[in-house]
């Protein structure tokens, strides 16, 4: 029987999942043998840093290699072979086809184990002229030397980002960080796909504040030469509703798919996302073949439907875990939350876990509320609002998923709720978390605390809720919106339709509000509106709280708020 000792141990593909899994290898077996093969020229590199390197925020493409053959073999007596590309896979024999893309050599290299962590490639749809010159994805550091090339000596660039993904969102900020004219054009109703429409509103108002064109809802149709008249180095983006873009560099950060071709030419299960089938040991359906990283699909832990999430976090630890079974430790990847962050000029969005979009789909009962705190005590200078909404089981309060957008905080924040997600919190223990406070950090009850506390309410029955998009289809002759906001707020912009008692005049005013009607109560965050609640239930109307009051509404639905109000 062949020890741990005795195996050959064969990883296709480096970067996070690879290289950590060959990492944690080898710090569990000195003797045995561990090759990787990767096809790219490097085989540990940060692939998160490369819009910035194109930014000039990270000035030296070297800051972005973790790792080189020698480092890896010096330190970890590993096998590294770059430039070499596996053609199939012999699963009966256990062997893989090597090419070497320098020599054209291919050779056999049996296995005892073989790990699968080819990634994910760009998505490429098959739009007329997608392959002109000057088109670009960024997948590695050559994409990054490729694109720099072009745009080197072009003043005045126009720069045309296709896709509001992650991608194509750092790529627009860095191009205009580098003074190009820049453009995202984005097929679906916003950017950034994890959050929810009234957070994603929040960063299409700070890409026009920061001169980006954005035109939403109008995919690509096809990509032209210039006609007479026109001027563009790469292209003319035409798009669905006829409008011609000029473009003298094309980004397509059109999201990515899972690198699963050699796994399916190998007879491994596929899922139907396109990635490659794993068990909870993160084994294929070959007992001697692991995958681990962006090939791979993965359970989603809210949901528990199989989903692909490209993340760099969740593929170091496959690849450690994919080790600890390679080595006889069993050891369990349950699934991802998808916890993820993004910055955006002034702006950081984040989230984890699932959006409305995703638990309406899956069929699974949810309440949600919106929270507008501030980032830190608000008597302490640099206090920013933090645009916040939580997700929640109606019946147990369990947390089911959580998004912030503001300027400050947010990070720490998504952290927490990404920390309480994986421990099953509900948010009656979001409100007895006990989280650091001094007035530069945090507030005595900490945005977390505050989310949970108005969550908890909900599920008492001490509030009821209306979300921004049902507003519209209540009948006025039904309902009166009732805004109790000071005057000079009032004064700045108001949801029309409604009328005005500020919350320091209502117990005086009762009398004024009709008792026939349901009324909606806003104010600029929901706080004010939820106290005008409490006190018109007593009362005995009809009440309900328009949740996250007028700040949500307005981003969601008017152009450019203004996010310090």
């Amino acid at each position: 029987m062949t020890t741990l000792d005795q195996k050959r141990i064969v990883i296709v593909g480096g970067v996070a999942g690879g290289a950590s899994a060959a990492a944690r290898l080898r710090r569990l077996c000195e003797h045995c043998e561990i090759i990787v093969l990767e096809r790219g020229p490097h085989v540990s590199f940060a692939n998160c840093g490369l819009p910035y390197l194109i930014g000039g925020e990270i000035e030296d493409e070297e800051s972005l290699l973790l790792h080189s053959p020698a480092s890896l073999r010096a330190q970890l007596n590993l096998d590294v072979r770059i430039r070499s590309e596996v053609r199939s896979i012999r699963r009966k024999d256990q062997v893989v086809i090597v090419a070497e893309l320098e020599t054209g050599r291919e050779y056999e290299l049996p296995y005892d184990a073989l790990i699968l962590a080819t990634g994910a490639a760009p998505v490429r749809p098959l739009i007329p002229g997608i392959d002109r010159p000057g088109h670009f994805s960024l997948r590695n550091i050559p994409d990054t030397q490729h694109l720099e090339a072009w745009i080197k000596d072009c003043w005045y660039c126009r720069a045309v980002v296709v896709g509001g993904g992650y991608v194509g969102l750092e790529m627009a900020e860095q191009f205009e960080r580098r003074g190009l004219q820049t453009t995202i054009v984005e097929g679906l109703p916003q950017v950034m796909a994890p959050l929810d429409p009234e957070m994603a509103a929040w960063l299409h108002n700070e890409l026009r504040d920061n001169a980006i064109d954005l035109y939403l809802d109008d995919p690509v149709a096809a990509f032209e030469e210039p006609q007479p008249g026109e001027t563009a180095l790469a292209s003319i983006v035409v798009l669905k509703s006829g409008r011609r873009i000029e473009a003298d560099v094309v980004v397509l950060g059109l999201g990515v798919r899972p690198e699963s071709r050699l796994a399916k030419e190998a007879g491994l299960e596929i899922g139907a996302l396109g990635g490659i089938r794993v068990n909870q040991h993160l084994q294929t359906s070959d007992p001697r073949i692991w995958a681990v990283g962006d090939a791979i699909e993965v359970r989603d832990l809210v949901t528990s439907a199989w989903s692909f999430l490209p993340l760099a976090g969740p593929a170091n630890r496959q690849g450690r875990v994919a080790a600890d079974n390679i080595a006889g430790r069993a050891t369990t990847y349950e699934g991802t939350w998808g916890t993820a962050i993004l910055r955006l000029f002034r702006l950081t969005a984040g989230c984890t876990g699932a959006n409305e979009k995703t638990l309406r789909k899956a069929g699974i009962p949810f309440q949600q509320t919106h929270i507008h705190p501030g980032s830190n005590a608000g008597y302490y200078p640099g206090a920013e609002p933090i645009a916040m909404k939580v997700l929640f089981s109606p019946g147990t309060g369990k947390l089911l998923g959580a998004q912030a957008v503001g300027r400050s905080g947010v990070d720490k924040r998504i952290d927490v709720f990404a920390t309480a997600l994986k421990g099953g919190l509900t948010i009656k223990d979001l409100v007895d978390l006990e989280l650091a406070y001094a007035p530069p950090f945090g507030s005595a009850k900490d945005p977390v605390n505050m989310a949970g506390m108005t969550a908890q309410s909900v599920l008492s029955g001490d509030v009821r809720l209306l979300q921004w998009d049902d507003l519209e289809a209540l009948d006025p002759d039904k309902v009166l919106l009732l805004d109790v906001r000071r005057a000079d707020e009032r004064a700045l912009g108001f949801i029309p339709g409604s009328i005005h008692i500020p919350l320091n005049e209502l117990r005086f005013r009762i009398f004024e509000l009709p008792r026939d009607r349901e009324i909606i109560l806003t104010c600029q965050s929901g706080q004010r509106s939820y106290f005008a609640f409490r006190i018109l239930t007593h009362h005995g109307f009809r009440v309900r709280n328009l949740a996250g009051g007028y700040r949500t509404w307005k981003t969601a639905t008017q152009p450019k708020p203004d996010f310090a109000a």
